[in-house]
């Protein structure tokens, strides 16, 4: 081999040897990086005006690196269920590891302030005042009118005192409102307070947002059929599905933990008065005109 030959042969010889040191570089340089671990549970619930801090903002990860949360620290939110936290992650080591993130939940909930009021019978109500309005925050027990006379066609759901207590009575629209039609009548209510008519649950409805969602908002997180469409009880009303007596064409008791069915004081005609129902498998407040023979629920406004 000539010495041209050599040399050349030489210079292939290099250029692999470049090629195999280069082609090794790059397979370094090309690594797949990792995803950090980010842990992170869904902080327990908050009451409102109570400000986003490290108890809540406390997600960790398996490698060092910062932290950036969204909304920050010191962040006051609104009331509601189901509010998105985030946070972003930038590891220290970005050659080795990639950028993440993870979002998780937080309820907000109104820090209820309940007040009381005592009926004839000594049965002691919870109150909560909503907007403008004060209502009772459990449904009516009371045997007796505040004058002491006995209050006709009034029964438990199928009539179990374990039931009355949980529940509250069933009462005739007749028998709520003591034989008068005049609406926002004291009835069957405790001194102070009266049936509600049709406008003050209109006012309270409209407090909370419209009557496609406020029944949600009234209703108990607990004790209804499931799915409980909606249901926060944010309001503090803590509506339960007393359930009814159909006086009128069933002769029985029914629907208990599927509706929730109150009298208002607003007549219709002189057989149906209007009523509000909340059921387990929507958000609606709604209204209903029925019979006055039947027996609902009871819940009382504060005059």
């Amino acid at each position: 081999m000539n010495m041209k030959n050599k040399i050349w042969v030489i210079q292939l010889l290099i250029i692999g040897l470049l090629l195999s040191i280069t082609g090794s570089c790059k397979k370094s340089d090309t690594s797949p990086r990792k995803d950090p671990i980010i842990t992170w549970a869904n902080p327990a619930d908050i009451v409102y005006e109570t400000l986003l801090s490290s108890t809540q903002l406390n997600a960790t990860a398996d490698v060092s690196g910062t932290f950036a949360y969204t909304p920050a620290i010191g962040t006051k939110l609104n009331v509601g269920d189901n509010q998105d936290l985030r946070v972003d992650f930038t590891p220290t080591d970005l050659a080795k590891y990639n950028i993440a993130s993870k979002t998780v939940k937080i309820n907000v909930i109104n820090q209820l302030i309940f007040g009381s009021v005592t009926d004839i019978d000594g049965n002691v109500y919870k109150t909560i005042t909503i907007g403008t309005q004060t209502w009772m925050a459990e449904n009516l027990k009371t045997l007796h009118y505040s004058d002491g006379s006995s209050i006709p066609d009034v029964v438990s759901y199928n009539n179990t005192e374990e039931n009355a207590t949980k529940y509250g009575r069933l009462y005739t629209w007749d028998a709520t409102m003591k034989g008068v039609t005049t609406e926002k009548a004291k009835g069957v209510s405790p001194d102070g307070w009266h049936i509600p008519s049709d406008s003050e649950w209109q006012v309270l409805e409209n407090f909370l947002g419209g009557a496609s969602i406020a029944g949600g908002k009234l209703k108990s997180k607990t004790d209804w059929k499931m799915p409980n469409t909606g249901a926060t009880n944010s309001s503090g009303f803590t509506a339960l599905a007393g359930g009814e007596y159909d006086a009128n064409q069933f002769l029985t008791f029914m629907l208990q933990n599927e509706y929730a069915v109150f009298w208002t004081s607003t007549e219709v005609s002189s057989t149906k008065a209007r009523e509000r129902y909340l059921s387990y498998d929507n958000a609606n407040s709604s209204i209903y005109d029925w019979y006055k023979i039947m027996k609902y629920s009871i819940r009382c406004i504060k005059d």
